[in-house]
């Protein structure tokens, strides 16, 4: 979905609108916010370092922000003749005959290029 593809009051997928990067951002945030506030002060009988704990809140949300939009950007649809069973045995209608571990004969052909 492109930008001239979206129609106004509609709302966005999660994959092109703006919550997701920064709900991913905040947890990673929130996480780093504790962590720092948790091992930086050093024990319990000391303070707890309220401005490196911010400070690496503040570094972690930019930075996992930054990461969240760049994959967002770069992601990329399918095309859709990659969905389609062109392979050797994709199609489960017809079985192979004579694989690995099956009593068929070794002469018959599994697949139907095989046979020409």
């Amino acid at each position: 979905m492109t930008v001239a593809d979206q129609t106004p009051g509609e709302p966005r997928k999660m994959r092109t609108s703006v919550k997701g990067p920064l709900m991913f951002s905040a947890f990673f945030g929130i996480l780093a916010f504790f962590a720092v506030l948790i091992f930086a002060s050093g024990g319990s009988a000391r303070a707890p370092r309220f401005d490196l704990a911010f400070t690496g809140a503040g570094i972690a949300f930019i930075v996992s922000l930054v990461v969240a939009a760049m994959l967002s950007m770069s992601h990329k649809e399918n095309a859709e003749h990659l969905g389609k069973g062109s392979g050797v045995n994709l199609s489960s209608k017809r079985p192979s005959r004579g694989g690995h571990g099956s009593a068929g004969s070794a002469g018959t052909p599994e697949t139907p290029d095989a046979d020409r």
